[in-house]
């Protein structure tokens, strides 16, 4: 068992620097507090990236679903469509991305429902045993298909939930006497939102999430032994001023928790349920902190950055990102970028990562 639960993690260890919970290497052991499905934590979201991957106190948008579905019901449209892509990490491979699709719509009174779709493909990755003899090549893709639905809870909050069906396939078939599988899971979402802004749309708006909570899942035949979805905690919140009405500045910061025990005991991982190893998680130092600003001209251009720091069981996330965004009538074009970071060894693997997005919205609200 102990050879099976190191090449498990040892899989999955890869599977999360893939997702970038790693930014460099050092010479300092570093436990990284890890889960399966890490791709659910990484953002496809163009406009949010360019801020340092905030999103739960923004304004609302086609790709609210991913951060903060509460936001749907203060849209400014009844309804709108996002699709995202990333090249990941093209620093270090060339066949590894994540594609995103979704949007909402306002049912009226205070009503909306959303849908989002992720698929994320790792390439191809071959797979070696201790000795680095290379047992077979697979190729490892992930999926999640989400709905939601949210409303307003009075004229300043607002509240919602979202159902999500999860597949990951790493490797299939027998594997040093094991046998693999594709993996399904179910998870949850319940956000809240709360607007200050006024008619302008200058004021103070925040958020709150707890994503990903839900069952856990196996990857092996043998479905006693299951891995735990990347749970998360995040609280954000941002100011909007509005200057001659043709000018706006965002300015936001969150902090986002991963809800995983850290566990050296291999049988007390296995045996410990999903519910009990979010109160756990409280003691395993994984914070993530980031910061970002946007500016806005006429709606029509705009301008953002931001900053994500991690601790050490995050992997020391530094990263800076940037990122511009164009609007024509209905349809708006957004592009982010992670700046270069770090020489040699401690080069974050995410260095010149690009995310483009495209969303259309349909009519104002009335």
């Amino acid at each position: 068992m102990k050879k099976t639960f190191l090449f498990r993690n040892t899989f999955a260890a890869l599977l999360l620097a893939s997702a970038g919970a790693a930014s460099g290497q050092s010479t300092e052991p570093v436990n990284i507090t890890s889960s399966a499905v890490p791709f659910l934590r990484i953002s496809p979201d163009a406009r949010a990236t360019g801020m340092g991957n905030m999103g739960l106190a923004t304004s609302a948008d086609a790709n609210s679903g991913l951060w903060n579905l509460a936001k749907t019901p203060f849209a400014d449209s009844i309804g709108s469509l996002a699709v995202n892509y990333s090249p990941w990490m093209r620093d270090v491979t060339k066949d590894v991305y994540m594609l995103h699709a979704g949007g909402y719509y306002q049912l009226g009174g205070g009503q909306a429902i959303s849908a989002n779709i992720r698929y994320f493909s790792l390439g191809n990755l071959p797979l070696t045993d201790h000795n680095g003899q290379e047992l077979k090549t697979t190729y490892p893709r992930e999926m999640a298909f989400d709905l939601g639905y949210a409303r307003k809870l009075g004229e300043r909050f607002g509240i919602g939930v979202a159902f999500r069906y999860i597949s990951s396939s790493l490797v299939r078939g027998n594997l040093n006497a094991i046998r693999y599988k594709a993996a399904m899971a179910v998870a949850g979402d319940i956000s809240l939102f709360y607007s200050g802004l006024n008619e302008e749309g200058q004021g103070f708006t925040a958020g709150f999430a707890l994503s990903n909570l839900g069952s856990r899942i196996a990857y092996r035949g043998d479905s006693d032994q299951k891995e735990f979805l990347p749970a998360n905690l995040g609280l954000g919140g941002a100011y909007t001023f509005v200057m001659q009405e043709d000018h706006r500045i965002m300015l936001g910061a969150e902090v986002n928790k991963l809800m995983v025990p850290a566990m050296d005991d291999v049988k007390e991982y296995y045996e410990t349920g999903a519910m009990a190893a979010w109160f756990q998680s409280f003691g395993n130092n994984t914070w993530r902190v980031s910061g970002g600003a946007e500016y806005s001209y006429r709606n029509a251009f705009n301008a953002r950055v931001g900053y994500i720091s991690g601790n050490k069981n995050e992997g020391r996330i530094r990263e800076i990102t940037a990122g511009v965004g164009g609007r024509y009538r209905m349809v708006a074009m957004n592009l982010s970028y992670v700046v270069p970071s770090g020489n040699g060894a401690d080069r974050n693997p995410l260095s010149n990562t690009l995310r483009i997005g495209l969303t259309v919205d349909l009519a104002p609200v009335q």
